[in-house]
């Protein structure tokens, strides 16, 4: 079984790595008539585009920058970040075979039975999110009118913006893709036309507290799907150093990814090829690593130059409100 471990020592590059990677994968696949490893080629070519061919970003870059701009004029007291990046390699692998062991596991504890093969693969359909975009608004104190509640103030501006995004992306190639939480609850500050869209983790957050706003789109420019997020502030410090950090999501994960109980090894070789990838890389150190252009002390301290781990930064991008550039001034 091929696996991405085994290529992380050479002190090759990303995208080396991953064209070794997959073109192995793809010759075992074809000897072994495996048709997920197929499907995981694909996978990974996806990855090693947007790496190498990356001329798409500046296109799609400058079109979602117009939305800034459009914030800036219609929201000149709020300050907001946009920040994107490309899902780095090792996350998403470990989210692709993570999602094989997932989807495997809840369909034999509730059927019985194992997968078909076309309803695997339609399965592994799911994932939009190797491009991501993600929208941090803030209201100073300093705009509240007497007897507001900041909190309240901020929600109802992220909710109007989030109205306006999915109609502007359309104007400039963009294509909206209906959420997949369709029994979702909803705010009703979501107007009906844009509602059917969003995954609305405010009005209905998870259980550990995370809340966000995520919408989906097709770029028929650059061919590809991206995901957007809005956030508060609040809501951002929370999900990153607070009680719903990622580091906390990975953790939870890991421990869904690591359950094997029920399938006896051996059954189900999509199950164990996804299963043993998964925990290989959940074992990794970093810091043992030989990649070129990526370095670590330790798990926690990494200085990743090519996206190997915690992703590659492609859109940032910083608007102080109104009264902020005066203090700046």
């Amino acid at each position: 079984m091929k696996k991405l471990n085994d290529y992380l020592y050479s002190g090759d590059t990303v995208l080396k790595i991953l064209q070794r990677y997959s073109d192995d994968l793809k010759q075992s696949a074809k000897d072994t008539d495996n048709q997920i490893d197929l499907w995981h080629c694909n996978f990974l070519l996806q990855i090693a585009e947007l790496l190498q061919h990356n001329d798409f970003l500046t296109s799609q870059s400058q079109r979602i920058r117009e939305f800034y701009k459009l914030m800036a004029t219609e929201y000149p007291f709020l300050s907001f970040t946009f920040k994107g990046r490309i899902k780095s390699l090792i996350r998403a692998e470990a989210k692709f075979n993570g999602y094989i062991v997932e989807y495997i596991y809840e369909y034999y504890i509730k059927h019985g039975s194992y997968p078909s093969l076309p309803e695997l693969k339609n399965a592994l359909n799911c994932f939009r999110d190797l491009i991501a975009y993600r929208i941090v608004i803030s209201l100073p104190k300093c705009h509240l009118k007497a007897g507001e509640i900041c909190a309240d103030e901020e929600i109802k501006y992220l909710y109007d913006v989030a109205n306006q995004l999915p109609g502007f992306l359309e104007e400039r190639g963009f294509t909206a893709e209906l959420s997949s939480l369709r029994s979702q609850k909803k705010s009703p500050l979501l107007k009906a036309s844009v509602s059917p869209y969003y995954r609305d983790y405010i009005a209905d957050s998870e259980l550990n507290g995370y809340r966000s706003l995520h919408i989906t789109f097709y770029d028929n420019i650059a061919r590809c799907y991206v995901e957007v997020q809005l956030r508060t502030k609040e809501m951002d410090d929370f999900a990153e150093i607070g009680p719903a950090n990622h580091l906390g999501y990975e953790k939870r994960q890991e421990s869904e990814r690591a359950r094997r109980d029920a399938i006896p090894q051996g059954e189900n070789i999509y199950f164990d090829d996804a299963y043993e990838r998964g925990i290989l890389l959940q074992q990794l150190e970093l810091s043992e690593l030989d990649v070129n252009m990526f370095s670590a002390m330790d798990n926690s301290l990494i200085n990743d130059g090519c996206g190997l781990y915690r992703g590659r930064l492609i859109l940032p991008y910083e608007h102080l409100s109104r009264f902020q550039y005066d203090l700046v001034d």
